[in-house]
């Protein structure tokens, strides 16, 4: 914690908490730091109970992602509610879980929207790479339905889920485009010079352009 907190940077602090997390340590310092201890499970879950961001973000670098139970890991998503520790736990160690279909159903009907937006982006990563037994029009008729007032985190992610349909799956294209442009969510967000908007009619129509030879096309950047 202590060698955590040397590491605090006011800007890089600042720059982070307009995204809504509270640190301000350098992720590839933070890198840096997990490639010296490198996996440290009983490290790792000390780390996560002080509730410090950065000390969190850490614990999942170093961490085993299958060590962690069931419960565990929904008590953990429940706690995660700074956007990048909740992207990172998802990412880094649900994806890796033996749980993480388990809990993508689960947590993707969570009243929490939150929790709910971990199970969406579960989904992303099924639709993206096996997509097989997935009900991809009843996804579609869920989007249509609820993505326009879902809040900011569970939005997101379902836009995700309808672009990596519209992307991956030519049947379903001309729905998600169709839902895309009338329900118009993320269609101004601001999107940096050289990065594909978000907006999912672009983004879809860009990302079949680029006719990329890997199953999985990359996400927005945002």
């Amino acid at each position: 914690m202590a060698e955590l907190a040397a590491l605090e940077d006011p800007k890089a602090r600042e720059v982070n908490e307009r995204h809504g997390d509270d640190h301000g340590v350098n992720l590839g310092k933070l890198r840096a730091l997990a490639k010296r201890l490198k996996t440290q499970q009983e490290l790792a879950c000390a780390l996560w109970e002080t509730g410090d961001t950065a000390a969190r973000l850490l614990a999942m670098l170093i961490c085993r992602p299958k060590a962690f139970g069931r419960d565990e890991l929904d008590a953990m998503v429940r706690q995660a509610r700074r956007p990048k520790v909740h992207d990172w736990l998802v990412s880094y160690v649900v994806k890796k879980s033996p749980y993480a279909e388990e809990l993508r159903v689960a947590w993707s009907a969570d009243p929490d929207p939150v929790v709910a937006s971990a199970g969406w982006a579960l989904t992303v990563e099924r639709v993206a790479k096996k997509p097989e037994g997935l009900d991809l029009v009843g996804l579609l008729d869920v989007i249509e339905a609820e993505m326009k007032d879902a809040p900011d985190r569970l939005q997101w992610e379902m836009n995700n889920c309808l672009a990596h349909i519209g992307i991956e799956h030519a049947e379903h294209r001309a729905r998600a485009v169709d839902i895309g442009e009338r329900l118009e969510v993320l269609k101004d967000y601001p999107t940096s010079p050289g990065c594909t908007s978000p907006f999912a009619p672009v983004w879809i129509a860009e990302m079949v352009r680029r006719e990329q030879g890997t199953t999985v096309a990359p996400r927005a950047k945002g």
